[in-house]
């Protein structure tokens, strides 16, 4: 697949999007989806994840009993300890010899949380982070440096082949080794990069020291994530590596990077919807809050089949923003992450 192009808009310029009956579709169609993947997902559960069937026949419901978006309320919230309680794979939906992939946490509190991918879950994954990238403005004619860690963090891996799956040029670079990259940056012509907003800082320190400015690299694109930054540091960023800094949001339990992403209006972090379903919930009491008010994001998947997780606790703190943007995706949006509600 490659990225295609919208029709034109009244100032003629045109609007790219990787999946455009996706990106742009009506909301009475998303959410008509939605609800349909939401039951596909509820039974697939309740059939295959003992946790699960054990929560719901506890609640008494039944998969049949959803039918409308607003019942996902009757479902059972998850927390990082029930990935912990259920080491190793005890939460996989399908038998172990069809996860092709497996990613963890560094465990350094208990149990690592082991996250089981099958083959249709990485084509997802791959689609959803082309997307971001599509929208940041990387192109096939791209070189793209992810300066992520690769191994059992899901960054590294999940970058390198949405870029490959985008068309674009993947320079795997991972972390360490700051002069050999800084070479390849500048030899190659590397045009984008992908990796934490404090190693883009540290990059362009190292950049300083050798006696090189960003006038000697040809980047143009970051793509940043994995840790908490803030608007201060953006405009630090591109000021300093010549480059639009755009965020990209993820966590291992869902995904890895691609569960939400910025556009080039910078307004919010679209959330591929058709894949993940939001909410906004009090931290408190767990009751659902209205659109435009702040609170911990959970997230349903609805697409995956190794691990699927319902109402997953995030943690991060947001607002959720509807309503379509200025780029012209329709999906909903959520503002900066302002902190952690276990925190």
């Amino acid at each position: 697949p490659t990225a295609r192009q919208a029709p034109r808009t009244k100032k003629g310029k045109r609007k790219v999007y990787f999946q455009p009956e996706i990106e742009t579709m009506g909301r009475a169609e998303m959410e008509a989806l939605q609800l349909k993947r939401l039951q596909e997902t509820v039974a697939y559960v309740y059939e295959r994840a003992p946790m699960y069937k054990e929560r719901l026949d506890a609640l008494r419901v039944k998969p049949e009993d959803i039918q409308s978006l607003d019942d996902i309320r009757r479902l059972p919230f998850t927390v990082k300890d029930d990935l912990r309680d259920n080491y190793p794979f005890g939460l996989f939906a399908v038998p172990r010899e069809k996860v092709v992939r497996i990613h963890a946490s560094s465990g350094t509190t208990g149990n690592p949380t082991i996250v089981g991918y099958t083959y249709r879950d990485l084509e997802i994954w791959k689609e959803v982070i082309a997307r971001a990238l599509t929208a940041y403005g990387v192109t096939r004619g791209d070189i793209v440096s992810v300066g992520y860690g690769y191994g059992l963090f899901t960054g590294g891996l999940g970058a390198h082949y949405g870029v490959e799956h985008l068309g674009a040029t993947v320079l795997p670079t991972s972390t360490g080794n700051t002069e050999k990259h800084i070479r390849l940056l500048r030899d190659l012509g590397v045009t984008g990069i992908a990796c934490t907003p404090s190693y883009a800082l540290y990059l362009a320190e190292a950049l300083h020291k050798q006696g090189l400015s960003a006038d000697d690299l040809k980047l143009r694109i970051g793509a940043f994530g994995a840790e908490p930054w803030t608007e201060n540091m953006r405009r630090e960023i591109e000021e300093r590596l010549g480059i639009q800094a755009y965020n990209i949001y993820g966590l291992s339990e869902i995904m890895g990077p691609g569960v939400a992403y910025e556009c080039g209006c910078k307004n919010g972090s679209h959330i591929a919807e058709d894949h993940f379903y939001p909410e906004i919930i009090h931290p408190e009491t767990g009751e659902v809050l209205p659109l435009g008010q702040e609170g911990e994001l959970v997230l349903t998947t609805l697409t995956k089949t190794g691990m699927p997780l319902l109402r997953y606790r995030t943690k991060d703190l947001t607002t959720l923003m509807p309503g379509t943007c200025e780029c012209g995706r329709t999906s909903v949006r959520f503002t900066r992450i302002l902190g952690r509600s276990d925190d």
